[in-house]
């Protein structure tokens, strides 16, 4: 720990590659009191502050992931900008467990797209009553009393179709002010990572200086919008040592691997949740020498990312939802008895999904680190290409029901969020299913 500056977090470059300055590396994220977390890896995604269908024992007991990301919008319950339990630290709200990280962003990772801009002082969240407008001091604030291991700083992000000119200098301007703004005011022991905007990096270029050689003393760690920008950030040795997250969504295990490759150390992964809303248990993995069962068939001559498990042809099958894997649910339970609670909407379906699906990840991320260490990481991601498909399995079914992370950006930006008259038409148009 980084005791000298009294950091509450430090980060330790253990390994990486020397002929590039982004490079795959492995690191060791400490964070005063929680479980060393060691990189490459990701932090679980929240809704409402829980891991979709994961109660707090169920996560304490079989979900291992090194932090989770919790969006403030999430748990912002009045128009005064207050949280339900302005007394409790955001890990006691939301009961994360003692050796897991806390990961505080303004906004939902994917983000709904709002009907309202941002302005100079606030932008606008989709919070439990609506759409309102939070300020950088409000947001500052906030994160003072919740006290998260690690903040994002507020960033002008649009979300939908891309910005103009004048909007791009808009974005870089209020996002640099909001930081220095957020520099200044945090907390003592407050870890920062200055957010990276979606931009090239010509556009932010004043902007990624400012990071680069005024802020990176001062801050913990940088957030990416948008991946392939670290490339362009100037390398300095304040900006090279620190821990890099990405927000940009990875698509698929192939994806994370190309992202892995330029240098990115964290990862948040909504595919997870998505492949479990589905009914899919994921079957990749980077060991590269998979067994397979003959229910496993090749598309294109590539191995599948996932597996349907409401398909017919595992109700009488007794294997493990994925052949060796260890953890909780096909340890204990077998295909068909999944099959059985997903076709009968049983919520204990999408749990044991849930618990399978985080550890197919924590393995996938666990192989990476050591394939780094041996030296034949861009080898096996080779490998991986040729042997697994590229994309996710298609949604063959709907989610069980309506989740607040199962909005999409064109459900909310075109009708009023609240209105019942306009509730029935809109999940029926996108979804066509019953809302909690």
């Amino acid at each position: 720990m980084d005791s000298e500056n009294g950091k509450n977090l430090s980060f330790e470059i253990l390994c990486e590659d020397y002929t590039t300055t982004y490079g795959p590396r492995l690191g060791k994220l400490s964070i005063r009191g929680r479980r060393p977390i060691e990189t490459p890896n990701f932090f679980g995604i929240t809704s409402r502050g829980v891991i979709p269908h994961i109660t707090p024992d169920v996560m304490a007991s079989h979900i291992q992931v090194g932090g989770v990301h919790i969006a403030l919008e999430d748990i912002i319950r009045r128009e005064d900008l207050s949280t339900s339990n302005e007394d409790s630290s955001l890990h006691e709200f939301a009961a994360v467990p003692r050796r897991a990280a806390t990961l505080l962003a303004p906004r939902r990772t994917p983000a709904v797209l709002t009907p309202n801009g941002n302005s100079n002082s606030s932008i606008t969240i989709f919070a439990l009553n609506g759409f309102q407008e939070i300020s950088n001091k409000n947001y500052i604030s906030l994160t003072h009393k919740l006290s998260p291991d690690i903040a994002i700083a507020m960033a002008d992000v649009p979300y939908g179709s891309g910005p103009g000119v004048k909007r791009v200098a808009k974005m870089v301007r209020r996002t640099q002010a909001w930081l220095s703004e957020t520099i200044h005011e945090k907390a003592e022991n407050q870890a920062i990572f200055a957010p990276i905007l979606p931009l090239q990096a010509s556009e932010q270029s004043e902007y990624l200086e400012y990071v680069s050689n005024h802020a990176s003393d001062k801050i913990d760690g940088l957030a990416l919008y948008r991946s392939n920008v670290l490339q362009d950030i100037p390398a300095t040795i304040s900006t090279l040592r620190l821990p890099r997250l990405t927000l940009d969504e990875p698509s698929s295990p192939l994806d994370i691997l190309r992202k892995i490759t330029i240098g990115i150390d964290i990862f948040t992964v909504p595919f997870i949740s998505n492949a479990t809303d589905a009914g899919f248990a994921l079957t990749f993995s980077f060991h590269l020498s998979p067994q397979f069962d003959g229910d496993v068939t090749k598309k294109n001559g590539k191995l599948p990312l996932g597996t349907d498990m409401c398909e017919s042809v595992h109700s009488r099958s007794l294997i493990p939802l994925s052949d060796g894997c260890d953890c909780y649910t096909c340890s204990h339970h077998h295909r068909a008895y999944v099959q059985h609670l997903l076709c009968a909407k049983e919520m204990l379906g999408w749990v044991l999904l849930q618990v399978h699906n985080h550890h197919i990840l924590f393995e996938f991320f666990r192989s990476v680190r050591k394939s780094i260490s041996s030296g034949c990481f861009l080898e096996n991601c080779e490998k991986f290409a040729e042997l697994y498909s590229d994309l996710m399995p298609e949604k063959t079914r709907k989610p069980i029901r309506i989740k607040g992370y199962h909005y999409k950006k064109e459900d909310l930006s075109r009708e009023k969020v609240g209105s019942e008259s306009c509730e029935s038409t809109r999940l029926d148009k996108y979804l066509g299913l019953q809302v909690d």
